[in-house]
């Protein structure tokens, strides 16, 4: 296992405890896998994350194996070991299983992947990495992106296999490539995101000639698909500290590649104070937004407070009187969100919430600071549908202002909407507006059957609903018949 140094001997010494207490958890499961590969002629290691987080004292029940088996005998090994067994990545050389195990006292379910010791590397015009199989694991720990994921415990007999610092790195958090960074990204351009992916969720800092080898290397991710970029950004954006990650993108020019409306804020004014950066200001949101999620981190909320202003720029206009203005900002950023979530093909869903959240972001600034009445409140519920509870949120996020009067007064604004929300929806069931008559009910009026008029129709007794509120059948027939009358 890990031996302190004469270093850094407190941090070392306080890793070797925690990766001791975290080995010795999932070792039923582990030394049992290992004596099966044992048995069968091959070596077995836990690898990379796993070790690393074993390592930080927050090993979970993912389990990464390296070892010399090929695939095809990885499988005869865990097939009649696991409950469940799958091929998904058998092609890059790795084997997945599932293997539920009492550990202790608890029924635990453990998600196992098995990796042959490879090598991949980019050919310079191809999005897909070249795999070949290694015989060593010093040979496979090369060629993995950090040296705090180049670290490895050999089993069932513990020793614990670190030929490029990694543990030392981990101690003193920093990320270092195990060989050097333009080799590293020359393999993999991915592993460029990836640190700033790690800053995020770590808070380690990346070492300096890291940080220069993205920036003269930036260009290289445009080799890498779509899809993989997107899920790295997602780890990022998901990840306790997505600040430090972005501002390692915007910095080393890799936002301009894959996110260039991050970076275009930076130099932007918005239309309170002329000193404040959109860029910091959008961050700001970010972390706000983060502060107020209750059910872990929200992918949606997230990119939502991440895009909100990226219309800015593109509509930003000095005015006569000194002002900076930005009308319309949050139309024309909707569409942006839209085109770049499109771009980096995220699921339709996803790019709808996001951009219909963008869109209506500056909603509530727009009915003024007086008493909303009943109409206003209903539309606004209505408008924002099942986004409404991100809506609160991102709104509220929204507010960066350092003044505290302002901020307060914003906040006491929004409250009394949420509370009138609340009333409105205990009297009316709000969130499930619907006019007085439905379409079989329109047409049995009217008189007519299935077609444009119905929809016009409904619009019509949609709108008096939201104006008026409910109203008694007798009363929504004769407005139909009136507005009828009109139509002819």
């Amino acid at each position: 296992m890990p031996k302190a140094n004469e270093d850094n001997p407190s941090a070392l010494s306080q890793v070797q405890r925690r990766a001791v207490s975290e080995l010795l958890r999932v070792s039923p499961v582990a030394d049992d896998l290992a004596r099966r590969f044992q048995e069968a002629g091959f070596g077995l290691a836990l690898v990379g994350g796993s070790v690393r987080d074993a390592l930080l004292g927050r090993l979970g029940n993912d389990l990464d194996f390296t070892t010399d088996a090929r695939p095809e005998d990885m499988l005869k090994i865990v097939r009649p070991w696991a409950d469940a067994v799958w091929e998904v990545g058998i092609a890059f050389g790795t084997v997945g299983c599932q293997k539920d195990a009492r550990v202790g006292d608890v029924d635990q379910r453990f998600q196992i992947e098995v990796t042959t010791y490879r090598s991949e590397a980019y050919d310079r015009t191809s999005r897909k990495p070249e795999v070949s199989y290694g015989d060593s694991i010093e040979e496979d720990l090369v060629r993995r992106d950090f040296t705090v994921n180049a670290m490895a415990v050999a089993l069932p007999q513990k020793e614990f296999i670190d030929p490029h610092g990694g543990l030392e790195d981990l101690a003193a958090q920093v990320l270092r490539t195990p060989g050097t960074p333009q080799e590293s990204f020359s393999d993999d351009p991915l592993r460029m995101l990836r640190a700033a992916r790690f800053a995020a969720q770590l808070g380690f800092e990346v070492a300096p000639d890291v940080v220069a080898a993205m920036k003269d290397m930036s260009g290289r991710i445009e080799i890498v698909s779509a899809e993989r970029v997107r899920d790295e950004l997602n780890k990022l954006i998901l990840a306790p500290r997505p600040r430090q990650g972005l501002a390692l993108l915007v910095e080393t020019g890799l936002a301009d590649r894959i996110l260039p409306e991050l970076p275009a804020l930076r130099l932007e004014s918005d239309e309170h104070h002329r000193h404040k950066d959109v860029y910091e200001h959008s961050l700001t949101v970010l972390e706000q937004a983060i502060d107020l999620e209750e059910n872990g981190p929200d992918l949606v909320l997230r990119l939502a407070a991440l895009l909100h202003d990226i219309g800015k720029p593109r509509t930003r206009r000095f005015e006569k009187d000194g002002r900076v203005s930005f009308h319309h900002h949050e139309m024309v950023g909707a569409k942006m969100t839209k085109k770049r979530m499109t771009a980096l093909k995220y699921s339709n869903e996803l790019v709808k919430d996001v951009s219909r959240l963008v869109e209506l972001h500056l909603r509530f600034h727009g009915y003024g600071t007086g008493e909303w009445t009943d109409s206003a409140v209903r539309r606004y519920v209505r408008d924002a549908g099942p986004l409404l509870d991100r809506l609160h949120k991102l709104t509220r996020s929204d507010c960066t202002t350092r003044n505290k009067r302002k901020a307060n007064a914003l906040s006491r604004a929004y409250d009394g909407l949420e509370e009138r929300i609340a009333q409105l929806q205990e009297q009316e069931q709000l969130d499930a507006i619907r006019p007085d008559l439905d379409g079989n009910q329109i047409m049995e009026i009217l008189g007519v059957g299935p077609g444009p008029v119905i929809g016009r129709a409904y619009g019509f007794l949609l709108e008096l609903r939201l104006e008026n509120g409910p109203m008694e059948q007798d009363a929504a027939v004769a407005a139909l018949k009136e507005w009828w009358a009109t139509q002819s």
